[in-house]
C-alpha cells in the first residue's frame, strides 16, 4: 500500500492539482468530473463530485486511481461506470458524514 498522504484520509485539497474534465448530466445529476494529481507522488485520481440542490446533506465525492491511458479517453458520462468497475475507491462528503474513507461496492451517486 502506498504511504503517500493521497492514500490516507483525511485528505487536504491543497495536496492536489485539479484538472476539470467536464460535467456528467446522466439522470440529471450534474456531477463534476476532474482528475486530481498528487503534488507529492504524482499519482492521478479520477474525482467525481455531486450534490443535489434542495437536499441537505446530499454532497458526495468519490476518488479512485486512474491511468494516463484512461484519462486520455474518459468522457464525463463514463466516470460513474469507471468508478463502479474499480475494486476500491475513496468516498466522502456530507452524504457519508465523512472527510474520506476507503470503500468498495456500490457507488452511491444518485438520490
Amino acid at each position: 500500500m502506498n504511504t503517500c498522504r493521497c492514500h490516507t484520509p483525511p485528505f487536504d485539497h491543497r495536496d492536489f492539482v485539479k484538472r476539470r474534465i467536464g460535467r456528467d448530466a446522466t439522470r440529471g445529476r450534474d456531477g463534476e468530473v476532474s482528475v486530481l494529481t498528487c503534488k507529492h507522488c504524482a499519482a492521478q485520481w479520477l474525482h467525481y463530485f455531486v450534490e443535489y440542490e434542495g437536499f441537505t446533506g446530499s454532497g458526495r465525492w468519490f476518488r479512485t486511481p486512474i491511468s494516463d491511458a484512461d484519462v486520455a479517453t474518459l468522457a464525463p458520462e463514463q466516470a460513474v461506470p469507471f468508478l463502479q468497475r474499480q475494486t476500491w475507491f475513496f468516498e466522502g462528503g456530507s452524504y457519508f458524514q465523512s472527510t474520506g474513507r476507503r470503500a468498495s461496492g456500490v457507488v452511491h451517486v444518485d438520490l
